[in-house]
Order: C-alpha cells, then sequence, then structure tokens
C-alpha cells in the first residue's frame, strides 16, 4: 500500500503557521495575511465595484478566519478555505448594501498584474502594436466581459475560479461543493459559451492586414 503523496512547500507551510496562530503565536498569522492579502482584494475587487469597501472586507475575511482558524485542518489548501471566507464575507456585505456581484472589465484588468502568481498570460499585442490592434483587443475584452455577464451564477464563479485565479479542480470542486465531474462540465459550457461571442471578432480580426 502506497503512502499518500506530502502536501506541496506551501500547504506545510501555510498549516505550519495556521499551528503556530492556534498555540498563540500572533506574527504567525500576520505572515499568512502578508502572504494572501493581495489576492484576497484582488478577488473581493471583482466582487465589489465600490473599491473603498474592498479593504474593509478583506479586513473582514481575515477577522472571520482568525476567529474560526482552529476548524482548519488541512484537508483543502489554507488559500481554497481562505477564499470561501472571503466569497461569503463579500456576498454578505453586498447584501447589506444590497448589490449585486459582478465581475466588470476593470476587474478582469487588474487580475493580469505582472506579479500575480495566479496571472495566466493570454494573447497580449505587446510588440506591432497599431491604433488598430489596441481597439481591437479592447473589443475583444469587452465582448469577453459581456459574455461573463451573462453566464449563470455557477458557470461564471467556475471560469472565474479556474482562468482567473488560477485554482485547481480539485480545489474548485472544494469552493463550490460540488464533484470535480461538475467543475469540469461548468467550465467547458463557460468556455463555449465565451468562444461563442468572441470567435465572430477574431474571424473578422483574422480578414485584416495589420
Amino acid at each position: 500500500m502506497t503512502s499518500p503523496a506530502p502536501p506541496p512547500p506551501s500547504a506545510e507551510a501555510d498549516l505550519l503557521l495556521v499551528e503556530r496562530t492556534v498555540a498563540g503565536d500572533q506574527r504567525a498569522f500576520e505572515l499568512l495575511v502578508i502572504k494572501y492579502q493581495r489576492r484576497i482584494e484582488r478577488l473581493i475587487g471583482r466582487m465589489v465595484r465600490d473599491s473603498d469597501l474592498v479593504e474593509d472586507i478583506a479586513q473582514e475575511t481575515f477577522i472571520r478566519a482568525y476567529r474560526a482558524l482552529h476548524q482548519f485542518r488541512g484537508d483543502a489548501q489554507f488559500y481554497t478555505w481562505l477564499y470561501r471566507i472571503a466569497v461569503n464575507t463579500a456576498k454578505k456585505a453586498l447584501v447589506d448594501l444590497k448589490r449585486d456581484p459582478v465581475v466588470s472589465e476593470s476587474a478582469l484588468m487588474r487580475s493580469s498584474d505582472d506579479d500575480d502568481e495566479t496571472y495566466r498570460p493570454g494573447n497580449e499585442l505587446t510588440s506591432d502594436e497599431t491604433p488598430d490592434t489596441v481597439l481591437a483587443a479592447k473589443e475583444i475584452a469587452a465582448t469577453v466581459n459581456a459574455a461573463m455577464e451573462a453566464l449563470p451564477d455557477e458557470l461564471r464563479q467556475a471560469v472565474t475560479l479556474r482562468e482567473i485565479d488560477g485554482l485547481s479542480y480539485e480545489e474548485i470542486a472544494e469552493v463550490m461543493n460540488c464533484p470535480i465531474g461538475t467543475v469540469r462540465s461548468r467550465i467547458f459550457r463557460a468556455r463555449e459559451a465565451i468562444s461563442a461571442r468572441v470567435k465572430p471578432l477574431l474571424d473578422k480580426q483574422s480578414g485584416k492586414r495589420w
């Protein structure tokens, strides 16, 4: 019988910091906050249009996480666990303010920070940029955003977790509390819907001579 694979170094380090925090080491929790604060703020920024609220909701997220830290057992990645708390905290804030969560175009642009470890480069126009190519890129980005907005909630959340946050299928299944097969299906359907909207634009652009 083979032994289970050891957790990745990052997960091991996070679990150690959690254990130290529960044992009374406040500095250990500060290190977790430093490590994940920007990612959590970016996540919340994709749900809340009011940038002034992002920092407050992020702070509330870490307060809730700290209070519930003794419940963390390491069954999931720490970020996956923290992600769920952040989403729930943001949703509660939005309900309180009678607002709806949205994925805005500016949020999609913010997700491409050069120093974001979850950033996945796409087909950026870096060389040979012209006003036409820049305009085309903006048009495509707007179309992707509109396609995202039009998706049912469960499809939008699944594809956002995968493509923007870079979570694995296993982590997404944990966050969304559903089987991995359902996650794969939702992401496939979301990609198909987005592709159907973007393809005519790409076909139009490919027919041009820059």
